[in-house]
């Protein structure tokens, strides 16, 4: 799958910059990176996570024993117009476990690390750990329910291989990770109870795996939300088709990216209010005061509020 994550600006960029790479420190800018405190003796394994969801995994598993950076890690900015910089390729040269995304989403990763080989490098890239073809349409893996629990595993060996000593470390906060996650699956199993083939419109498919994990059925044509992702205009009988969810009152929430926002999808927000129609914000990268699993479940719990109380919740803070 290519889509407009497929940067060609990115690529431009990391050519320029790869020669740079050996001067650069530590990432800065948008990046987000979490050096834990660790005694003077203990292994600290640095790492990326192309995106912050993945990133703060990988900092929960790793514990004490990784620095971890987050490529792309402000909710406030289109993730579809990220563009490679020193710093990046700087901190993907240095990393030894980097986690990504996959199927075309941040396709710009594999730039980064031709640029900055690493002979120690381990890469998870998820849509190929967890089999998903490369035809796979909708790339917002981490939505998934199932996508956590089986990369915090696959980041647990992989740190457990470059410091054995620590794999019991390792596997426990893998178990951790998976407790910390039953509020958001229990939160997902109430709407399916309470709220069953429950209508919603969409602007593009970012949720759309924990829409159809919580029993909801997405409206929006399959071929609005892929213009919409894709950054071109969606077609007219599109657009129409939309409308009329909203008009004649098809659906009960409209699910709104807070990142990719357009003429189109502007447009469609203002008719959600007209037609006094619930929106939750949903969001590409984590909101920088939540964990990935706080993360998931505000926004299913901001959900299941627009369902029961017709409540709005734009802004997942």
């Amino acid at each position: 799958m290519q889509n407009r994550f497929g940067n060609t600006a990115a690529i431009a960029s990391v050519t320029m910059v790869a020669a740079l790479v050996a001067g650069c420190g530590t990432s800065g800018g948008n990046n987000q990176s979490t050096n834990a405190s660790h005694s003077a003796s203990a292994k600290v394994i640095k790492a990326v996570g192309a995106e912050n969801e993945y990133a703060n995994v990988i900092q929960q598993i790793g514990g004490k024993y990784v620095s971890v950076t987050a490529i792309m890690s402000n909710p406030s900015t289109d993730p579809h117009d990220y563009e490679a910089s020193t710093k990046d390729a700087a901190v993907v040269g240095a990393a030894t476990l980097i986690v990504q995304n996959g199927v075309g989403y941040d396709d710009f990763m594999g730039n980064l690390e031709s640029s900055a080989p690493n002979s120690n490098r381990a890469v998870i890239n998820v849509a190929d750990a967890l089999h998903y073809g490369k035809n796979t349409k909708n790339p917002h893996l981490w939505y998934q329910p199932n996508t956590m629990p089986k990369v915090a595993q696959l980041i647990a060996n992989e740190l457990a291989k470059q410091d054995p000593s620590e794999k019991s470390y390792f596997n426990a906060n893998v178990k951790k990770f998976d407790d910390s996650l039953k509020p958001w699956k229990q939160e997902l199993a109430t709407l399916k109870s309470k709220f069953p083939n429950t209508g919603v419109a969409v602007t593009e498919p970012v949720a759309d795996y924990f829409l159809q994990a919580s029993g909801m059925d997405i409206k929006t044509p399959w071929s609005f939300q892929a213009a919409i992702m894709n950054g071109v205009d969606p077609s007219p009988q599109d657009v129409k088709t939309q409308e009329e969810l909203f008009n004649d009152h098809k659906i009960k929430v409209f699910l709104y990216n807070q990142q990719a926002i357009t003429d189109v999808t502007k447009k469609f927000l203002s008719l959600a209010k007209k037609d006094d129609i619930p929106v939750v914000g949903v969001y590409e990268t984590m909101p920088l005061s939540h964990t990935y699993q706080s993360w998931m479940e505000a926004e299913a719990k901001a959900l299941e509020n627009a369902l029961e109380n017709g409540k709005s919740t734009e802004t997942i803070s």
